[in-house]
């Protein structure tokens, strides 16, 4: 194959592995920024959601998860969602065990009602 028939080829494959961020002033919250430095930056977020989610014990080594095995622990999964007006796009953050993991961008924002 052609040298320039590839760089086409990865710029393709690119986008899928371009994880979200979200801006705060001079910061930037990406994954496994915690929800002490989130609050800190960004100040409280508009809705929140909590839950437990069952998963099996796991620990990374080398670079791949090892099931300890052992049953199930308890996990805490929250998801924070930033209205930041309607000029600007929503933001949703999922925090597991304190750390981000996930940012999501939703819709324009709305108008909070006084």
């Amino acid at each position: 194959m052609k040298r320039s028939a590839i760089l086409p080829a990865l710029l393709l494959l690119a986008p899928a592995a371009w994880a979200d961020s979200m801006r705060c002033g001079q910061r930037l919250v990406v994954d496994g920024t915690t929800r002490e430095q989130v609050i800190a930056w960004c100040g409280e977020p508009t809705s929140t959601l909590q839950r437990v989610v069952l998963r099996p014990p796991i620990v990374w080594y080398y670079g791949r998860p090892v099931n300890l095995g052992g049953g199930y622990v308890e996990v805490l999964v929250e998801t924070w969602t930033y209205n930041l007006g309607p000029q600007k796009l929503m933001r949703r953050i999922v925090f597991e065990d304190g750390a981000v993991v996930d940012i999501e961008t939703l819709g324009y924002g709305y108008r909070e009602k006084s």
